[in-house]
């Protein structure tokens, strides 16, 4: 095994790479641990085994308590003490059946990863006795320090008290000897310090927009539920390899790297047959995810060398989030198992596709409808087109809102660069849906609709399915496409905690329904039949939202002209997208509908921007701890080498007929100089424009200057670093190559 501290590249290559290589998969295939035997029974035997769910319940609770949490978890009513006490001991006995020494309040704090202090159930109640303890207000409330989390000012470093509090909606699960309970976590304020509270917030607020929206077409829906499926792209790196590259160590990157050889260009490794190291990490990672009841079903090459995707099922989206987060971690533990390390950056190698995470939204009702799907009539199809065309609308008006929401600083490298959504937002529908609402549009006339117009539309709208059936190809340089029978959100990051933008998504979508819904109703008042205000309103939002539409090739220059003249932003960097959350308009929209408060979302913004300033700041330092430390000293040597080698030459030959022979030797030693130069004056520089930027006091400010300043160096840096990689000695090159780190088997 190689430890991290063997930084010098693996003893100077000394240890042949491919035995350590085998031996690592040896050691994966042949310990068959007692969890991959147990992998080979069927899914259906162990999936959500871990998990205190519905089933588990309904067996360790009373009928009372049962019907009080499955109530709490469809319509969000108010779970009692006693009940809570009830599910404290249930969860408690059945925790400690399957192992669990330990529980803990399982968070997500503002990191953008989860958050968790555990504590056991033993309690010592006098000398030599103990019992096993978990009442009720354990259960539903504990208090970390809410100081030592990311919180935008909204806590004082010597005020510690936050709360976490029991989300009854996602299941308990337990890892290892530990119970989990996920929860939401506020300040003792009462603002929200987390991701799920907000997310929460706006799955209510849509809920119920929808749900009102939805009378119109059938009364018997009571509930109406958003869903997700994610799709988690993510590359594999051999251990060893990881640990000797401090960049992938402390940044998730490669900051340094020539392309090699051969990368994707052969389209060789998309789908194709999964390497047996890589199975045989997948296979265990899905066993652990579905023992804990991730409903993981799609595995594949994605197509970067080294690169592959994994993606679930559908599920209510506070669940299918809770499950991404949960399945992140499974990675990089279950990765280290199999001497691997998990890269989820979005950038992770130049040149290369990066990782994204697409978020797959629809709505769906407790008559089983999913609301963004065409269905068998024209009376189903007009709900499908109300749907459809307000969350398109929605989009129109708060695209600046979507594309903050996917703001990061390593989500910056991935968008646009060919391989990802550019940062222009836009909606893609296809040709003949196209067609359909210009028809819609032109074919509305003001006043009362004709019978033989009506009858009309409802022909047209009833052909929608038909439509469908040979729509057109899907368009994967589309922010926010639909496909067929959702609205896939391309251009989430890979690391990205997806509640961000779910938050943000669903509160628009609710937002418009609302509209939608005042807007028909006065229609109705004022004499309109039902069905003719609702495709009167539908006409206004096709024509206001048209902009926003656009079926071509998102990455080529032409669309940034035109997107210019239809008046569509195009924020390409972090800091200026985040600039929306100071937006007056923005603020009222999160307040109005209760999702974030001016305070919280002020917060927010500020940790946003700490975030990219910290992430930034810490590329640009590993990037000068490489080039002066492990790069230039390296290349001296090397070239003090081939100096020595042209005075060997002159030495035996004579001082001009030793210049002569020794042409190329001296034209490499220049060339060295010259990249040497410039690598160091650039990182000097690069520094320097580093400490400016920390003088900074307005942190808006700041984070322009790390990306109009210090960022600025990066690509110049990494081309001088590459083009010494491609001319110092191979035994002599500090760092394992993109070569080695991406063909690993």
């Amino acid at each position: 095994m190689i430890y991290p501290h063997e930084y010098n590249y693996i003893c100077k290559k000394n240890i042949n790479m491919a035995q350590l290589r085998l031996s690592a998969l040896n050691d994966v295939l042949h310990r068959e641990p007692k969890q991959l035997k147990e992998s080979k029974e069927r899914v259906s035997n162990y999936f959500g085994r871990n998990t205190f769910n519905l089933n588990v319940m309904r067996e360790y609770l009373s009928e009372e308590a049962y019907k009080s949490v499955k109530s709490a978890i469809d319509n969000g009513t108010t779970i009692s003490r006693s009940v809570a006490d009830q599910v404290a001991t249930s969860m408690k006995d059945w925790a400690i059946s399957n192992g669990a020494t330990h529980y803990t309040h399982w968070f997500q704090p503002l990191t953008g990863a989860t958050a968790e202090k555990h504590d056991g159930f033993f309690k010592p109640v006098g000398p030599g006795q103990a019992i096993e303890r978990f009442e009720g207000d354990l259960l539903i409330q504990q208090e970390p320090d809410a100081s030592s989390f990311p919180n935008g000012g909204i806590r004082n470093t010597f005020e510690a008290r936050g709360y976490t509090a029991w989300d009854p909606s996602s299941p308990a699960f337990i890892i290892g000897s530990t119970l989990c309970i996920p929860t939401i976590f506020i300040a003792y304020t009462g603002e929200a310090l987390d991701h799920k509270m907000p997310l929460l917030r706006a799955l209510a607020k849509v809920e119920k927009a929808a749900l009102d929206v939805c009378q119109y077409f059938d009364k018997n829906v009571k509930k109406v539920s958003t869903t997700l499926g994610w799709e988690q792209e993510y590359f594999l790196v051999d251990t060893s390899l990881f640990n000797a590259r401090p960049d992938l160590v402390l940044t998730g990157r490669a900051v340094f790297g020539h392309s090699p050889a051969k990368g994707q260009q052969l389209d060789d490794h998309y789908f194709g047959s999964i390497p047996e190291r890589a199975m045989a990490f997948m296979r265990e990672l899905e066993f652990e995810a579905h023992l804990l009841g991730i409903p993981i079903t799609t595995r594949h090459n994605e197509v970067a060398p080294n690169q592959f995707e994994c993606a679930p099922m559908f599920e209510e989206v506070n669940v299918a989030n809770d499950h991404n987060l949960l399945l992140m971690d499974l990675m990089e533990k279950v990765a280290r198992k199999h001497n691997f390390r998990i890269l989820l950056h979005e950038k992770p190698f130049a040149g290369l596709n990066g990782s994204g995470k697409h978020n797959n939204w629809s709505l769906s009702t407790d008559t089983g409808v999913n609301l963004l799907q065409p269905g068998k009539n024209p009376k189903s199809n007009l709900q499908f087109l109300t749907f459809f065309i307000n969350t398109i609308k929605a989009i129109y008006d708060n695209a600046d809102v979507l594309r903050a929401s996917i703001a990061t600083a390593g989500n910056d490298h991935r968008l646009g660069a060919n391989e990802a959504p550019p940062a222009i937002i836009s909606v893609f529908i296809g040709s003949q849906l196209t067609e359909m609402l210009d028809n819609l549009e032109k074919n509305i006339k003001a006043g009362k609709m004709t019978p033989e117009a009506k009858t009309k539309l409802k022909l047209d709208i009833g052909k929608i399915p038909e439509l469908l059936l040979d729509n057109t190809d899907r368009n994967r340089t589309s922010p926010f496409a639909f496909t067929g029978n959702k609205f896939e959100f391309r251009a989430v990051g890979s690391s990205q905690n997806c509640a961000h933008p779910m938050t943000v998504l669903n509160t628009i979508v609710a937002k418009q329904l609302i509209e939608f819904k005042k807007d028909v109703d006065a229609r109705i008042k004022k004499g309109d039949k039902k069905d003719e205000a609702i495709l009167k309103e539908l006409q206004k939002l096709i024509k206001e939202s048209k902009k926003i539409r656009f079926e071509g090739n998102g990455y080529s220059e032409e669309w940034v002209k035109e997107a210019e003249k239809r008046g569509l932003s195009n924020l390409k960097d972090t800091p200026r997208a985040l600039d929306v959350w100071t937006r007056k308009e923005i603020k009222q929209l999160f307040s109005e509908l209760e999702i974030l408060s001016e305070v919280e979302l002020e917060a927010r913004h500020e940790i946003e921007l700490e975030n990219y300033i910290m992430k930034i700041q810490i590329e640009a330092r590993i990037m000068g701890d490489l080039a002066k430390n492990h790069i230039i000293p390296a290349t001296i040597e090397y070239q003090k080498k081939v100096i020595e080698n042209i005075e060997a030459l002159m030495d035996v030959f004579g001082k001009e007929e030793g210049k002569k022979l020794a042409k190329t030797q001296m034209l490499i030693v220049k060339s060295i100089s010259k990249h040497l130069t410039k690598l160091n004056d650039l990182v000097n520089e690069m520094v320097e424009e580093r400490k400016k930027a920390n003088q900074i006091q307005n942190i808006r400010d700041k984070a322009v200057a790390y990306c109009d300043n210090v960022k600025a160096y990066f690509d110049d840096i990494k081309y001088h670093a590459d083009k010494l990689e491609m001319q110092v000695d191979d035994e002599m090159w500090p760092l394992p190559k993109l070569r080695e780190m991406l063909f690993t088997r």
